[in-house]
């Protein structure tokens, strides 16, 4: 799906689906839950999605786009956020994680994995495993939270909102897909 730099048709086309995927990433981080230090948004859900849709290329792409429209400033992260502080603080491990993810997401679901609903939720869990390590990672040494209170406020939270979101996804991807499916 990544566009050939000589192929305009093809740029304008990428253009356009970063476009859509930061935008839909940011609406879901609008959707969120407060909770001390991190949100729960449907933010890992679009990401995953993007990654599957897009592939490893334009997926991850389109979350280092996310990222960088959040760092300038425009108000893309959860909360009416943006500039560098979500990206310093609390929240940090986690939407680098997004990159990650989108990434892993993309190359499997280039490898088929996005051709089979168990398959699809093995690769998303993938991506939130990596997502909520970044997460805990980040909590429990880069502000120093400890490992045992990152856990509480950076996994424990999520893990069922996690599998809720792999089956969400892992079930409306083909479907989503099916109109637009050449392969």
């Amino acid at each position: 799906m990544w566009p050939h730099p000589a192929d305009r048709s093809g740029l304008l086309r990428g253009v356009i689906l970063v476009a859509l995927g930061t935008a839909l990433l940011t609406l879901s981080a609008k959707v969120n839950l407060p909770l001390p230090y991190v949100p729960m948004t449907l933010q890992t859900l679009v990401v995953l999605m993007i990654g599957a849709a897009y592939g490893w290329r334009l997926g991850s792409a389109t979350i280092v786009a996310y990222l960088a429209e959040g760092a300038i400033g425009f108000p893309v992260f959860a909360g009416p956020t943006g500039g560098l502080a979500p990206l310093l603080g609390p929240t940090a491990g986690y939407l680098y994680g997004f990159v990650a993810a989108a990434f892993v997401t993309g190359w499997l679901s280039e490898r088929g994995w996005d051709r089979s609903v168990p398959l699809l939720f093995v690769a998303m869990g993938l991506g939130h495993i990596i997502i909520l390590a970044a997460g805990f990672a980040w909590l429990a040494f880069g502000i120093k939270l400890g490992v045992e209170k990152a856990w509480l406020v950076g996994i424990a939270p999520f893990v069922a909102a996690s599998l809720i979101k792999n089956a969400l996804g892992a079930t409306l991807m083909p479907l989503l897909r099916r109109p637009f499916d050449r392969r």
